[in-house]
C-alpha cells in the first residue's frame, strides 16, 4: 500500500469518526427535551420499543454497509469493477428482502411484543419503526457502496443530516403528539411520535442519497460517456450471496449479543417486577429512567473515549499486518491508556455530579428524580468497562482474533442475564438489579478480552501509568468538583454551581495528570499525531 492511500484511508477514517462523534452529540442532546416532554411511562415505551427495533435492525441490515464496502473494496482494488457493481446489485436485493420481511415482522408483532414484554401502548411507536427498518437497509447499501470506493464523504454528510431531521422531527412530533393524546394511551402516542424522528432521518438520508447517486452517474456519463466496467469474468450470483452472507454473519452473531442483552434485560425486568406485585405503569416508568436518563449519560463519554482511541486502531490493524509485534504492543499500549483518561474522570464525575446533571437536565422526572441520581451515582463505573471492552474487542479483531470478541460476549451474557434474573427474583433491589448486570457485563468481557491480548500478542498492561495515575487524578478532581458544587449550590443555583464545579474539575485534572506526570511529552506527541 503506497503512502499517498494510506493517508487517503486515514483521512476517510478520520471524516468517518467525526461526523460519527457529531450524530451521537446531537442524539444525545435532542433526547433531553424529548425525555422531558414525553415523560417517564413514555420514555419506558420507547426504550423497550428501540430495543426490539434494534434487534430487527442488527438481524437484517445492520451489517451491510461493512458487507459491502469489505467486498466492494477487494474487487475494486484488482479493477475488477463489473463484479464489485455486481455484488452491490446483489446486495441491495438482498437488504430489501431482509428489510422487507424483518418489518413487516415487527409490524404485524407489535401487539404480541407488547403483551410479552408487559408494556401497554408499546405497539405504537413498534408500527412507526417498523417500515424504518427496511429504509435502512436500503441506505446501508448506499453506504456501503461508497465506502467501497474509499469515499466516506457521503456517508458522513447522509449521517449527520439524518440525526439532524431526526432531532428536529422527534421532539416536534413528540410534543404534537402528546399535547393532543388524552387517557392512557398518551404515554404510548409520545412514544410514537419520538419514532417518527428515526423514519423521517432515515428516509431524508435514502433521499440524499438517491440525488448523489444521479449526480455521479450524470458526472461520469460526462466524462466517461457511460460506465467503464472492464472485461473480467461475470462472477456467478449465487457465490455473490453467499460471500454477502458469510461476511455478515459474524457482526449479525456479535451485535446481537451486544442488542439481546438490552431487550433481555427488558423482557425479564418487565414480567418480574409485574409477577412480584408492582404496578405495570410503575415498572415502566422507573425502566425508562433505567434506559433513557441513566444510559444517555453512560453512552455519552463512552462513544467519546471510543471515538477519540478509534484513530489509532487503523495504525495497530497495519503494524499487525506487517508482523510487527512491538508497534502492536506499543500502539496498543497508547489507545488504551487514550481510552482511559477519558473514561476514568467521566465515570467519577457522572457519579459526583448525578444530583446536578439530573435535576438541570431532566427537570420533568418528578418523584423519579431519586432513583435517577442514585443509578447514575452506583453505575456511573460502567462507562470505564464499556469503553475499555469495545477497544479491547476491536483490538482482538485488529489482530485478527474475530471469533474471540464474540464467544467472550456471549459468555458474559450468559453470566449477565442469571445475575439479572436472580437479583429481580431472589431480592427487592428492583432496578439496580439492572445496574449490577450494566456494570457486570461489560466487566467481564473486559477480563476475557485483556486476558487474550496479554495472551495472544505478549502485551503487558501498565496498570499505574493506564489505570492507576488516571484514578488518582480524577479521584482529586472529583473531589474539588464536591466541593465547588456543595458550596455554590446554595447561593447561586443548581445550574450556575454544576458549570463552575465542571471547570474547576477539567483545570484540576489537568494539573493532577500533569503533577503525577500521567501523560509523557511523547505520547503527547504521538496522540497529536494519531499515530
Amino acid at each position: 500500500m503506497n503512502e499517498r492511500l494510506k493517508k487517503n484511508l486515514v483521512l476517510q477514517g478520520s471524516i468517518l469518526a467525526v461526523a460519527g462523534l457529531i450524530s451521537k452529540v446531537i442524539g444525545f442532546i435532542y433526547r433531553i427535551p424529548m425525555a422531558n416532554i414525553m415523560g417517564n411511562t413514555g420514555n419506558g415505551l420507547y426504550s423497550v420499543a428501540f430495543g426490539l427495533y434494534n434487534i430487527a435492525l442488527t438481524l437484517s441490515s445492520y451489517s451491510m454497509p461493512l458487507a459491502i464496502s469489505k467486498l466492494m473494496s477487494a474487487r475494486l482494488t484488482k479493477g475488477d469493477k463489473k463484479n464489485a457493481h455486481r455484488l452491490f446489485h446483489d446486495a441491495l436485493v438482498f437488504a430489501i428482502c431482509t428489510g422487507l420481511i424483518a418489518s413487516v415482522a415487527l409490524y404485524l408483532g407489535a401487539e404480541k411484543l407488547a403483551v410479552f414484554y408487559k408494556k401497554q401502548g408499546l405497539e405504537m411507536p413498534l408500527r412507526v419503526l417498523a417500515p424504518t427498518v427496511f429504509v435502512v437497509a436500503v441506505l446501508g447499501c448506499c453506504r456501503g457502496f461508497f465506502q467501497g470506493h474509499r469515499n466516506m464523504v457521503p456517508t458522513a454528510i447522509s449521517q449527520v443530516i439524518e440525526q439532524i431531521v431526526n432531532a428536529v422531527v422527534s421532539v416536534s412530533a413528540t410534543a404534537y403528539f402528546v399535547g393532543i393524546a388524552t387517557g392512557e394511551n398518551a404515554a404510548a402516542y409520545g412514544a410514537m411520535g419520538g419514532t417518527f424522528g428515526t423514519l423521517a432521518g432515515a428516509g431524508t438520508a435514502l433521499v440524499l442519497f438517491g440525488f448523489i447517486f444521479i449526480a455521479r452517474q450524470l458526472l461520469i456519463k460526462k466524462k466517461e460517456g457511460g460506465p467503464d466496467l472492464g472485461d473480467m469474468p461475470a462472477e456467478d450470483h449465487k457465490l455473490l450471496v453467499k460471500a454477502i452472507f458469510l461476511t455478515v454473519l459474524p457482526v449479525i452473531i456479535s451485535q446481537s449479543i451486544y442488542q439481546l442483552g438490552y431487550t433481555l434485560d427488558d423482557f425479564i425486568y418487565g414480567n418480574l417486577m409485574v409477577f412480584k406485585g408492582v404496578d405495570q405503569n410503575t415498572a415502566t416508568q422507573i425502566q425508562g429512567v433505567f434506559n433513557t436518563q441513566y444510559n444517555q449519560m453512560i453512552n455519552l463519554p463512552t462513544a467519546i473515549a471510543t471515538a477519540m482511541a478509534s484513530a489509532t486502531l487503523p495504525s495497530i490493524v497495519a503494524s499487525f499486518t506487517r508482523g510487527e509485534q512491538d508497534k502492536v504492543r506499543a500502539k496498543t499500549d497508547s489507545v488504551i491508556k487514550i481510552n482511559m483518561l477519558v473514561a476514568i474522570p467521566s465515570a467519577i464525575g457522572l457519579a459526583v455530579l448525578a444530583e446536578p446533571i439530573m435535576g438541570v437536565l431532566f427537570p420533568k422526572l418528578g418523584d423519579k428524580m431519586e432513583v435517577a441520581v442514585m443509578l447514575l451515582r452506583t453505575g456511573s463505573t460502567a462507562v470505564i468497562f464499556y469503553a475499555l471492552s469495545t477497544l479491547s474487542t476491536s483490538i482482538l479483531q485488529g489482530c485478527d482474533h474475530m471469533r474471540l470478541p464474540v464467544v467472550h460476549s456471549g459468555i458474559s451474557l450468559a453470566i449477565h442475564v442469571a445475575v439479572v434474573a436472580g437479583c429481580l427474583y431472589f431480592t427487592d433491589l428492583g432496578v439496580y438489579a439492572l445496574i449490577i448486570g450494566n456494570v457486570s457485563f461489560p466487566l467481564l468481557v473486559c477480563i476475557l478480552n485483556c486476558r487474550s491480548i496479554v495472551k495472544l500478542t505478549g502485551y503487558k498492561f501498565r496498570v499505574k501509568d493506564s489505570f492507576i495515575k488516571p484514578l488518582e487524578a480524577a479521584f482529586v478532581m472529583g473531589m474539588a468538583a464536591y466541593l465547588v458544587y456543595t458550596l455554590l449550590k446554595g447561593f447561586v443555583g443548581m445550574l450556575i454551581a454544576m458549570a463552575a464545579s465542571m471547570l474547576v474539575a477539567m483545570a484540576v485534572y489537568i494539573v493532577m495528570l500533569i503533577v503525577l506526570k500521567a501523560v509523557t511529552p511523547a505520547e503527547l506527541k504521538r496522540m497529536i499525531k494519531r499515530r
